[in-house]
């Protein structure tokens, strides 16, 4: 008899975990509490330990017709343009075996969706998962659905949803996120929209005193995916809805969105001013997330796993949230090929040692990244004078680029 798990949560954690895990040979079921199956958000930078990961499951074509293949990395100084430092990102093939992409997230999760339904996984949208609990054998799933309560067991459950997961408030009860004092903002306009010197299909990160911009390529590089990641605070009002902008999707008024902007972006060059002008529907979401991950118990409580933004939400200031959830789940599928329901909590157990640091790792750098791109007075001299001397040296990261399962 196949061995069967449950997961909440339908975004590109939850759905790649599906994949992953049916692959493994598991009879995989995703509750999505959305009404239908999307991914909201703008870009997503996969690095070669991500792409890897996708050739792995087959995607390898399909990922080339939608992404964008940069072929650099430009770190450049908000107030001059001046470009310090430029990662050839366009080596990674040859230097870790895999490219490195940039994407829309929505075809990022269609693809692995379109994959998940052909491999068998069961999608279940307006489906909340309000508890789980667990026996010895089973784990089950509280599921609100069309107004009625279900109740769903399996041999395994896995918590992938999101940052504000109910299900880790459950298992863990270490609080709620907090909001880090980062508000990002974000625009895409296509290319054509442009002047021909501000489209790019390379990675830009614009560094400022207490703000950063990155652009990159969307959309097989039709699009521009533009980001202003802003140190702030939110406004009272913001603050007593803090709740209701847990959303990639939030807006403010046009007239406030821009002003926030050009108090963010005060001393920017023309180039860069130009480039957030020539943007319009600007999204926000003010950034929550957590310490670092403190230990396993953080991955797996019994028969669940905490995958994703559940597990380890992380600030984009090294591109890894979507990164660090595919790795997840192609970990946890590996340690559940072959386990019998018996064994299974023991199999998530080793998932979460395997795991953890990793990500505790990668929170942290995106941490110090954020103080870096944000620097000011003599660190942010230091920084560019790095930049200029050591280049790609002091960008690239071996460590987590180059990381395999095997």
């Amino acid at each position: 008899m196949t061995n069967s798990l449950v997961i909440a949560g339908g975004g590109i954690a939850g759905i790649a975990a599906g994949l992953a895990t049916v692959r493994a040979g598991w009879q995989a079921t995703v509750f999505e509490r959305a009404p239908e199956f999307s991914e909201v958000g703008a870009g997503v930078q996969l690095g070669p330990n991500v792409t890897r990961i996708l050739q792995a499951w087959g995607l390898g074509d399909a990922l080339k017709r939608m992404a964008a293949f940069p072929s650099g990395l430009h770190a450049r100084s908000m107030t001059t343009g001046e470009v310090l430092a430029v990662l050839p990102v366009k080596d990674a093939i040859t230097t870790y075996g895999a490219p490195y992409v940039t994407l829309h997230r929505a075809d990022l999760h269609g693809l692995l969706w379109r994959a998940a339904a052909g491999e068998g996984v069961q999608v279940h949208s307006d489906a909340v998962v309000n508890k789980v609990s667990q026996s010895a054998d089973e784990a089950v799933f509280d599921v609100m659905q069309h107004g009625r309560l279900q109740h769903h067991a399996a041999n395994l459950a896995v918590a992938a949803d999101g940052v504000w997961s109910p299900l880790r408030q459950q298992l863990l009860g270490d609080g709620l996120p907090t909001f880090t004092g980062h508000i990002a903002y974000r625009a895409l306009v296509a290319q054509t929209n442009l002047p021909a010197h501000l489209r790019s299909q390379d990675v830009s990160v614009w560094m400022g005193s207490q703000a950063h911009v990155v652009s990159y390529p969307v959309r097989g590089g039709d699009y521009l995916n533009v980001v202003c990641l802003a140190e702030g605070r939110l406004l009272d009002d913001d603050a007593k809805g803090l709740q209701a902008l847990q959303t990639w999707n939030a807006q403010k008024s046009e007239a406030q969105t821009l002003a926030e902007l050009h108090h963010a972006l005060r001393g920017a060059c023309a180039p860069l001013k130009d480039l957030m002008a020539a943007c319009n529907d600007w999204r926000l979401w003010p950034l929550c997330g957590r310490p670092a991950m403190q230990g396993a118990h953080e991955h797996a409580q019994g028969r669940v796993a905490l995958v994703g933004d559940a597990a380890h939400p992380m600030l984009p200031y090294l591109a890894q949230g979507a990164g660090m959830a595919i790795e997840d789940v192609d970990e946890l599928a590996a340690h559940l090929l072959g386990a019998t329901s018996a064994n299974a909590p023991e199999r998530l157990q080793q998932f979460a040692d395997a795991r953890w640091q990793r990500n505790a790792r990668v929170q942290a750098r995106a941490v110090r990244n954020g103080r870096i791109f944000h620097a000011t007075g003599p660190v942010r001299v230091g920084r560019d004078m790095g930049l200029r001397l050591m280049g790609a040296r002091l960008m690239d990261v071996p460590w987590l680029y180059g990381y395999s399962r095997t």
